[in-house]
């Protein structure tokens, strides 16, 4: 080891819609909210992460929060660039002599453009990686729950972000198929907020809809062990005043029931499109089910009901993306197949 690899460091970052994780060393160092919050005045960075996501939908006109990533991909490329950044330098970092240069590996949904691809590439050399390596996100979910990607056998990977739903067919350390929406849980978000205008004229925010839908988000309006109802805060619309209301899962479940549909038609389209020998192998081993929208309660059940298959909800889901990450950059040679520069 040269005296310049002793303060070089290697990363792998899940750069997702709703949140970024960041591993180093075999650890997970980083596991912020994808949001920075700027100053207008003089385009100064003023929170990142979990600080910022508390300014969010309560600033004043001199202050913006920006979420840089929309449906998987960076929207603003600037505000991406300081996040990364600011996100890097949040790792423990113990007073180098030099800015490290960093061997990254990125995750990118499997229907991204060359261009996304692309402004991906730049935000992380901007942020002084020597090497950038990108891995499709239902490969490193896979990777990350322990499937040997690289056997003749198929496995079906459902991963459900913030911004996108990534399915895909995995088979020989490639995509035989997949299908990528932009429908995840963002959108479950809106449904939540657009739900509680109509039906109780409740104006709530995005962080409320987050709260909603993580304490009584549901897929199906009847649920074995169901939660308790919630109470959410807001402004009432015909008086100006705020006001509480208890809601139910079931109620919710009904709110989320067409983005929900939409996913589960998403998967049909791919077990459909996917060789007959890997249906097989798909109809033996079940589907397994990814990222934050693979906790929403009766999912499991409602898909299975659907496609007639098992369906195996991941141990730690939010956290499948980033370890397969990690591990494809511990062993960089044995994934050499499946990353792309």
């Amino acid at each position: 080891m040269g005296f310049f690899d002793l303060f070089s460091s290697d990363l792998a970052i899940d750069l997702g819609t709703a949140n970024t994780l960041i591993i180093h060393k075999d650890k997970i160092v980083v596991d912020e909210p994808s949001i920075i919050a700027m100053d207008k005045t003089n385009g100064k960075v003023l929170a990142i992460g979990r600080e910022a996501m508390q300014m969010h939908e309560k600033t004043h006109e001199n202050i913006k929060t920006i979420r840089p990533l929309k449906d998987g991909v960076i929207a603003d490329f600037h505000a991406a660039e300081h996040m990364i950044r600011g996100m890097i330098k949040m790792i423990d970092s113990k007073k180098k002599l030099f800015a490290p240069s960093h061997r990254m590996i990125i995750c990118i949904p499997s229907g991204i453009t060359e261009v996304e691809k692309r402004a991906v590439r730049d935000s992380a050399e901007h942020a002084h990686a020597k090497e950038v390596y990108m891995i499709h996100e239902p490969m490193a979910a896979a990777i990350g729950i322990g499937v040997d990607i690289q056997q003749p056998m198929g496995s079906m990977i459902v991963d459900i972000g913030g911004g996108t739903t990534e399915i895909a067919v995995i088979a020989l350390s490639g995509i035989v198929c997949d299908q990528s929406i932009r429908v995840a849980g963002d959108v479950f978000n809106k449904d939540i907020l657009d739900y509680m205008r109509r039906q109780h004229n409740l104006l709530i925010g995005e962080r409320t809809a987050e709260k909603v839908k993580i304490e009584v988000g549901a897929a199906m309006t009847e649920l074995d062990n169901p939660p308790d109802d919630y109470e959410i805060r807001g402004r009432d619309l015909m008086t100006g005043i705020p006001k509480v209301i208890k809601v139910s899962y079931s109620e919710i479940a009904f709110a989320l029931d067409k983005s929900v549909a939409k996913i589960e038609e998403a998967v049909l389209k791919a077990l459909e499109i996917s060789p007959p020998e890997l249906s097989a192998d798909i109809y033996d081993r079940g589907i397994h089910l990814t990222g934050g929208g693979a906790l929403l309660r009766g999912l499991d059940k409602r898909l299975s009901l659907r496609t007639k298959l098992p369906i195996h909800v991941a141990e730690d889901p939010l956290r499948a993306v980033v370890r397969g990450t990690g591990m494809a950059l511990k062993n960089l040679e044995h994934y050499r197949a499946v990353l792309m520069t």
